[in-house]
């Protein structure tokens, strides 16, 4: 098996603030990596530069075989944690809009997500809840055949029933040419879903590995764990 995605001491600094320390990370293609820390860990900031927004200070990074760029732009479909969708759009148009940006974008895919999640293309990004939305821009970024998928926190402010339809909906989408690298607070929610953890403290990787083995090896679950190692974050 081959990897997808790899960093070697990988840094991002600020002019006050180190954001990524010498991070070693490898992600196997075909799995689902949950990459797991408190706020201000470093998570986002190692997303952004999986998805080309932000540039290492040092170390290397890779995305199959490459430096992020044009073509690894092609292959990664990021879901980012900050608001991006307008207004005044009807969902359609923004299923239009991913459709016109990204030559890999289904939109048979996205036509059955969009019923799977029931929501209505005829509706206004304006008048869907926070659930709803998240619903959307998920179905956005799925719906693209890409390599490479990073969610960025795909569960945050949505309610219970909302999370497992979008739980569901992630591994209805998932195929074993597929990779997924995964952010998220809510761990006991979503930990059913990991091959690999990788737990991330101040820009650095203080524990990872295959997340049945360290169920097994520690004798807890990955929630469990998350909640040992950052009890005082």
């Amino acid at each position: 098996m081959s990897n997808i995605l790899k960093a070697e001491k990988l840094c991002k600094s600020y002019i006050n603030k180190k954001a990524l320390n010498s991070v070693d990370l490898e992600v196997m293609q075909g799995k689902v990596l949950g990459l797991l820390g408190p706020n201000g860990s470093g998570k986002t900031t190692f997303l952004k530069m999986v998805a080309g927004i932000l540039h290492p200070s040092s170390g290397e990074l890779l995305i199959d075989g490459h430096k992020p760029g044009v073509y690894t732009k092609s292959i990664v479909s990021y879901l980012p944690d900050n608001e991006y969708l307008l207004n005044w759009m009807k969902i359609k148009d923004a299923i239009a809009y991913f459709k016109d940006f990204y030559s890999d974008f289904d939109e048979k895919r996205a036509t059955e997500l969009l019923e799977f999640m029931k929501l209505e293309e005829n509706s206004k990004v304006k008048s869907l809840s926070k659930g709803m939305k998240e619903k959307l821009k998920l179905t956005l970024v799925l719906s693209r055949k890409a390599k490479l998928y990073i969610l960025d926190e795909p569960l945050g402010g949505v309610d219970p029933v909302a999370r497992e339809k979008i739980l569901d909906a992630i591994l209805g989408s998932f195929d074993e040419n597929s990779t997924m690298i995964i952010t998220t607070h809510l761990v006991n929610d979503i930990e059913r879903i990991f091959d690999d953890v990788a737990f991330i403290s101040a820009g650095e990787i203080v524990l990872q590995g295959n997340a049945e083995e360290l169920r097994i090896n520690k004798n807890k679950s990955i929630d469990e764990l998350y909640r040992e190692v950052f009890q005082d974050a």
